[in-house]
């Protein structure tokens, strides 16, 4: 191994990029390319690097121009969209066990008032903000502050 190779090599900043890593960058200048931030031409000439990238800092160059690195157009994709309803799901699950876990002693042991009314009610506000950070539902608050 040459000098300079095992110098590269040993440094904790050179890491091979994965299949994986470089699929996400090319999912991020495709929807550039969509959005209009890129021309065709930038696009194939940026997909063709990151198809040729060897390392995550080859990655890194290609999508600094583009807004907050090109993270924000990845949540507007339908993948993404897919990802979190089905977080959302899972959410909403996780609530509806825990809640007839809760009813369930509450009738079990008899007691006098309706005590899971709070965990509930901190499960549903819980689910409702996560349904709303994801866009199910609408955030009515945006209107007011245009």
């Amino acid at each position: 191994m040459s000098t300079e190779l095992a110098t590269r090599a040993d440094s904790p900043t050179v890491i091979r990029a994965s299949d994986s890593e470089r699929e996400y960058v090319a999912r991020i200048m495709q929807a550039a390319a969509a959005q209009g931030l890129l021309s065709l031409d930038e696009a194939d000439e940026r997909m063709a690097a990151v198809y040729g990238a060897r390392t995550r800092a080859d990655l890194v160059p290609l999508t600094a121009d583009l807004p907050e690195g090109g993270r924000r157009l990845m949540e507007n994709t339908p993948e993404a969209r897919r990802v979190a309803r089905s977080g959302l799901t899972r959410h909403a699950i996780t609530v509806a066990v825990i809640a007839v876990v809760l009813v369930g002693v509450f009738f079990a042991t008899g007691a006098p008032f309706f005590w899971p009314a709070w965990p509930l009610a901190f499960m549903a506000l819980s689910l409702y903000g996560h349904a709303r950070r994801i866009g199910v539902v609408p955030d009515r608050r945006r209107h007011w502050h245009r």
